[in-house]
Parts: C-alpha cells; sequence; structure tokens
C-alpha cells in the first residue's frame, strides 16, 4: 500500500461504471472519521442511525421526477452548503448513466446567469438539507418557478415546486440519503431513456492515464 493508514469500506465490489455506494460509503467514512476527531456525539449518532436510514431512503417514490426528465435535454442540480457535493454528484450521474446534460449549481449562484438558460418547464432538482442554508434555498426555488422552471425539491418546500420525499435525519447526513433517493430515480430514468446505467457510453471502470 502506498498510504500509511487506510480505511477500509466494506461496500464490496463496485460493479457499475458509475460508481454509486462506494460513493456513499466514502463519504460516511469521511464523517464517522470528522466525528471523531471533533468529538462530535450528534454526528455520531447521526451515523449510528444510517444504514437503517438509507434502506428508508431507497424505498423513496421519486418517480415524478423521472417521468419529467425522461425527454429533457438540459436541466440544473442545486444544492448549497454540505448539499452542494451531492448536487454535484446527482449531475455527474445524470450525465454518465441518462445521457442528460446536467449542471450542478449552488443555490447562491444559480440566479447569478445561469438562470438566464430558464425557458417554461425547464427542469430543476434540488437537494436541501434542514439547516441554515433552507431559507435561501427555498427563496431561489421560488424564482425559480416564478421564472417557469418546473422544479423537483427534496428538502424545501414552496410555492410553484413539487416535493420529493425525504427521510428526516442530521442535516450533516440529510445529502447522502437524498443522493440514495436520487440513485433509485436516475435508475430508473436511465432505463426511460434507453440506457443501461450499470455501462454507461464512452467509460471504463479503470481510466488509464500516461
Amino acid at each position: 500500500s502506498l498510504a500509511d493508514e487506510t480505511l477500509p469500506l466494506c461496500a464490496g465490489p463496485e460493479k457499475s461504471v458509475a460508481a454509486t455506494k462506494s460513493y456513499l460509503a466514502s463519504l460516511a467514512g469521511v464523517a464517522r472519521l470528522t466525528a471523531e476527531w471533533t468529538q462530535d456525539k450528534t454526528l455520531s449518532l447521526a451515523l449510528d442511525a444510517l444504514p437503517a436510514q438509507l434502506e428508508a431512503a431507497w424505498g423513496l417514490d421519486w418517480s415524478e421526477a423521472a417521468l419529467a426528465l425522461e425527454k429533457a435535454q438540459s436541466c440544473f442540480v442545486l444544492g448549497r452548503g454540505v448539499g452542494y457535493g451531492a448536487a454535484r454528484e446527482a449531475a455527474l450521474k445524470l450525465k454518465e448513466t441518462c445521457s442528460l446534460h446536467a449542471e450542478a449549481y449552488s443555490a447562491a449562484e444559480v440566479l447569478h446567469g445561469p438562470a438566464a438558460l430558464l425557458r417554461a418547464g425547464f427542469p430543476v432538482i434540488a437537494l436541501s438539507q434542514a439547516d441554515a442554508t433552507r431559507a435561501s434555498m427555498q427563496d431561489a426555488l421560488e424564482t425559480l418557478a416564478e421564472y417557469g422552471a418546473r422544479v423537483f425539491s427534496a428538502g424545501a418546500n414552496g410555492s410553484g415546486m413539487t416535493a420529493l420525499p425525504t427521510v428526516a435525519a442530521d442535516p450533516a447526513v440529510e445529502p447522502m440519503l437524498m443522493v440514495q433517493s436520487f440513485y433509485r430515480m436516475a435508475n430508473t430514468l436511465s432505463v426511460l431513456r434507453g440506457y443501461d446505467p450499470d455501462h454507461p457510453p464512452h467509460l471504463s471502470k479503470v481510466t488509464e492515464t500516461v
């Protein structure tokens, strides 16, 4: 090994080209290290509850978003704070598995430039954990809805939005749960669009560099 210390994720083989369980296991591993280093008992308890919550999150129905995205050419995925990384992961998976041009933005940035792309019915997926970012996220989403976007929101809820079901949890782990629910939706969407989500075109499990 080239590393002095390793953190076994115990996720088992990642057979799909588009990594999913290894992504979530990596986040959980980093969060567990953070909880130990900082002696954050609240985060430790949240992580103890995470396996059961991930199972519950997988059972949530986001199919309404999949149906709306079936014929889409582009979409935005929004997050903020600890949820921004989740938004970037979701956008990447839409590109990889669904051949859908998806761009991730912070809710703090989307109204400053990217909103010019909006047309009536333009799809937006938002992942909003219940922390200090929630109010600004909701304001941004309501503005996008007023511009004509079709907003699907996990967490924040307001005028003009379609709510996606979520599992209530500590805000530090909520984005992981939203990604879990998103993965099931992305799998459904990939099939609807005629793709194999485990074998995206032009991609391989190993990337060689010279």
